[in-house]
Formats: C-alpha cells, structure tokens, sequence
C-alpha cells in the first residue's frame, strides 16, 4: 500500500554507498539493536557460512538487561563435521566485536516449504520463554 508521497513501505532496510547504490541490508523486524549499536543478522550469517563445517546457520536477537539485546547465532553443522562454541568465536574474531554472536546454539535451523528461515519460530524457542524456563531450572 503506497501512502500519500508514493512510497511503499516493506520492511526492508536499505543502505546507499558511497557510489549512489542502495543495497538491501535485512528486514527491519530481524535488525537487532545492542548497546546502541544496529546488528544486521544476514551479514552476521553471511560471514559464518563461510566455515566450511557449517550447513545452515540463522541469527537472532536474545534479551539482554545490560545490552538490550544480544546476537545468538543458531548453527546447523554439516554431517560428518565437528564444530564447538570456541571454534565459532576463534572464527568471529575476523567480525567487528559488537557483530560477534554472544550465545552460540547448536540446532537443526527450522526454514518453511519455499525455504525461508523460520526467524519468527527461533524467537519463540530460544527467546524470552525459553531464557525464563532455563532460569527456572537452575532455580531449582
């Protein structure tokens, strides 16, 4: 639906470089924001795809009382792989250090029939219900 300039608003974010180009960053409903800083989870998942022992990977923001929100990356390791959360964060010191995930879950990534990551679905499973019956458990 345009609204009264002509615009269409979609969700997308967008940067314009240096050169006049706009290039699609993410949508807004995944941008996470900690400590004042704008995270774009695809280019957190762009860089881990490149670990050849990754097969899927997803990023989503977790609440945090000190950040706001932290990066937790959710990663599928590929067959006959091996991977550990030390080997993910030697390989996130390449990323800027606000960029780098602060939870690292070892899953299977959800993704729907047309292959779209199920983000809405990994909020829900390892977001706020899913921090509070963990704290239960260690209340225990």
């Amino acid at each position: 639906m345009l609204d009264s300039e002509g615009w269409l608003y979609t969700g997308d974010m967008a940067e314009e470089s240096a050169d006049g180009f706009i290039y699609l960053v993410d949508r807004k409903k995944d941008v996470i924001i900690t400590g004042g800083e704008n995270l774009y989870p695809v280019q957190i998942e762009d860089f881990l795809r490149r670990n050849c022992a990754i097969k899927d990977v997803a990023v989503i923001g977790l609440p945090d009382s000190r950040l706001g929100e932290i990066a937790a990356a959710i990663i599928e390791v590929k067959p006959g792989c091996s991977l550990t959360e030390e080997q993910v964060n030697d390989f996130c010191l390449d990323l800027p250090r606000y960029q780098r995930p602060r939870k690292i879950i070892f899953a299977e990534v959800p993704r729907n029939p047309t292959g779209k990551i199920e983000k809405p679905k990994l909020r829900k499973l390892y977001g706020v219900d899913h921090l509070v019956a963990k704290q239960t458990e260690l209340d225990k």
